[in-house]
């Protein structure tokens, strides 16, 4: 009995064969692949019996040999910036709801922030010959991509562009978004308002700090340099750039913080002043609406989804120059980025 049981016992890491269930079934090779396949040309006893078999051993069939006859994988990498980031949530679940009606598996990583990683993760994805990337950049140098593209891997970028290189692209009006958000603060009465940003190496950052300051000019503005902000998103560093403008003898009395990360941190900060400070943030968060924070908002999802129909598109044969889709933002105004300024300031 002892020997019986072991013998039934799983053999984790050997997988039953096309062969082992046409010896069960008692049929040719040919007649389990017809089956496996769903192509015609099997009666329907045959049919069920090689069915039986593949139930009874809990086979899967392995789609390496249809890779190398058709090329195709049907699997697409998706490289983000962070998976915990809430921003990435609905643009990756976008992705992959038009990936699984294209039949397609998507295959995600993160590089956290990491160019180097990035290129890793790119790299190891190609290897495993997927059909297309989406990239959310994390580096400024994809030259390292140029022989995969060539090679046939369709590759589009979202929310930041590609660099030294012409790929698609799929990105959210930051330049737009942030000079609307300055100008709100601004048509509230403010005149002196900081911003505090992302990296200045990353694209979204230095577009948005460009329309905060094309505002700040449109409205007659002169911006002081303790005014902006610019480096990691990291809690510590941001509330102290907060601090920082909102102390001495002329502080800041409206803040724009350049992303939803940002915005969190000086949530916090501005909840424990005297007096009330205006904040307008790019990128809603949550509870927002129940916090009463006005924002510039992008929708990720549409992000995601308009980047995967293009890369699909790129799939099925469409050859086409590379092209950069905009897609614009909307100012939800909820209370923060209303609070007028302190008199006389």
């Amino acid at each position: 009995m002892a020997e019986t049981a072991r013998h039934h016992e799983p053999r984790y890491g050997i997988r039953p064969t096309m062969k082992d269930v046409a010896a069960r079934a008692g049929v040719g090779l040919k007649t389990v692949s017809r089956v496996v396949n769903g192509e015609a040309g099997v009666t329907p006893d045959t049919e069920r019996r090689v069915t039986e078999a593949i139930d009874a051993l809990g086979f899967r069939r392995n789609d390496s040999a249809r890779v190398l006859r058709k090329g195709r994988t049907a699997s697409i990498g998706l490289v983000l910036e962070d998976l915990a980031d809430p921003f990435y949530g609905p643009l990756s679940r976008a992705i992959e709801e038009v990936a699984r009606a294209h039949g397609a598996l998507l295959i995600n990583g993160s590089s956290a922030e990491d160019a180097d990683r990035e290129q890793e993760l790119v790299l190891a994805f190609c290897a495993r010959r997927v059909d297309g990337l989406i990239v959310i950049p994390a580096g400024g140098d994809h030259r390292y991509l140029e022989p995969e593209i060539k090679a046939g891997v369709a590759t589009v970028f979202v929310d930041r562009p590609a660099g030294r290189i012409d790929a698609d692209a799929v990105l959210s009006d930051s330049f737009g978004g942030a000079r609307e958000g300055v100008a709100h603060l601004v048509a509230h009465g403010h005149r002196r308002i900081g911003f505090i940003g992302d990296q200045p190496r990353i694209h979204t950052a230095t577009e948005r700090l460009r329309g905060y300051r094309a505002a700040m000019e449109e409205a007659g503005l002169e911006v002081a340099d303790a005014w902006v902000a610019l480096g990691s998103t990291e809690p510590e560093r941001v509330r102290a750039a907060a601090e920082a403008m909102l102390s001495g003898p002329e502080p800041v009395t409206a803040i724009f913080a350049g992303n939803n990360r940002v915005t969190v941190t000086a949530v916090r900060v501005l909840a424990g002043r005297e007096h009330p400070v205006a904040l307008v943030g790019f990128d809603d968060i949550e509870l927002a609406d129940l916090l009463g924070i006005t924002v510039i908002s992008q929708d990720s999802a549409t992000l995601g989804r308009t980047a995967a129909e293009r890369l699909f598109r790129r799939l099925d044969g469409v050859d086409e120059a590379p092209a950069r889709v905009v897609l614009p933002t909307t100012l939800i105004a909820r209370g923060s980025g209303e609070i007028p300024p302190p008199p006389g300031a």
